[in-house]
């Protein structure tokens, strides 16, 4: 049965009236689990006793907590969560100063097969529904210990844009009635160009966020495969189509990987091929993960300076979650 979440409204209130309810349970339910943040029937006490199991059987939690290992003095917390079907997903909060972000899956593993990430070498087993992936976010914003929610980042495992539609759902929920601006929300890819210029039409003032990892197309192709299908003058051309239509910054993520992509010529040919205005480069620390043979640069310095030369706005992503594998690219989602 579809869930409740997944559900235009006209198909919520058909739902409410075969149960013989009254039309305001439609409201009364998606307030339940999109603003109070709960799927547990015990707590909608608006709700008369003898109607909550059913309107509870609508609506299940889609996930179950397997584990949720800490770290960062409990600033950060990894969260296992088993599926209806018995699969594994994983998602990641992280508290900062007023605020906190949640890294969420919008697939079980992933088909891009980039060798430097835990996700990547599990291939892909099934996409995730839009319900899965909103109640990943509602499960962040119920955390008592932690500040007001306000940044959703697909960076769990999964390529996003390889699961559009739910995605995108999952992304009106998240940015409608839970509250969550859309300039909080940041969809990751590794360069699915047709699906970029679609979520480009969409209306919403989302950051898109590339994966690029390599100027170049020789190295691309090794560490992202799908560059043989896009390659990087085409990502890129993409990304700049998404700021010229949103107005919204693109992000370059870049894993800096000793000896593989940490050159000074590479800096500055990422940097002439971005130019300026519309993009800014994310430097990550390639996390060390089992069955990857390389390591994180000792160049980071050098690859700021060489960027910042050529005129390019650069971060350097704080690593989170390391010691309990849950910084990126060690999502596995291991029981």
């Amino acid at each position: 049965m579809t869930h409740w979440l997944e559900l235009d409204p006209a198909a919520q209130a058909g739902q409410i009236a075969a149960l013989g309810f009254p039309r305001f349970r439609v409201g009364q339910l998606n307030r339940h689990l999109l603003t109070h943040h709960s799927f547990d029937p015990d707590t909608w006490t608006d709700v008369p006793k003898a109607e909550r199991a059913a309107l509870a059987e609508l609506a299940p939690n889609p996930l179950t907590v397997v584990r949720a290992p800490s770290a960062d003095d409990g600033q950060t917390i990894k969260t296992l969560w088993r599926l209806a079907d018995g699969e594994l997903v994983e998602s990641v909060l992280m508290a900062y100063p007023g605020r906190s972000t949640v890294c969420v899956s919008s697939q079980v593993g992933c088909g891009m097969g980039c060798p430097f990430c835990a996700t990547g070498q599990l291939g892909l087993r099934r996409n995730l529904t839009a319900a899965e992936i909103a109640a990943q976010v509602i499960a962040a914003a119920r955390e008592p210990a932690f500040p007001r929610l306000s940044n959703v980042v697909f960076m769990g495992m999964g390529e996003p844009l390889a699961n559009y539609g739910p995605v995108l759902a999952s992304i009106r929920l998240i940015a409608g009635p839970m509250g969550i601006s859309a300039r909080g929300i940041t969809v990751s890819t590794v360069g699915l160009v047709p699906r970029i210029d679609q979520l480009a039409k969409e209306g919403l003032p989302l950051t898109l966020a590339l994966s690029l990892h390599a100027p170049d197309d020789e190295l691309r192709d090794q560490l992202c495969p799908l560059n043989r299908r896009f390659p990087v003058a085409e990502v890129l051309a993409a990304g700049r189509r998404y700021f010229d239509a949103t107005g919204r910054r693109v992000s370059v993520e870049y894993a800096l990987i000793d000896s593989v992509n940490d050159q000074t010529w590479r800096a500055e040919r990422l940097g002439r091929a971005l130019g300026r205005r519309w993009a800014h480069v994310n430097l990550i620390g390639l996390n060390p993960t089992p069955g990857v043979k390389w390591k994180a640069s000792g160049r980071q310095a050098e690859f700021v300076k060489c960027l910042a030369a050529t005129g390019i706005s650069v971060t350097i992503r704080d690593t989170r979650g390391q010691d309990i594998a849950g910084a990126c690219g060690q999502l596995a989602a291991a029981d």
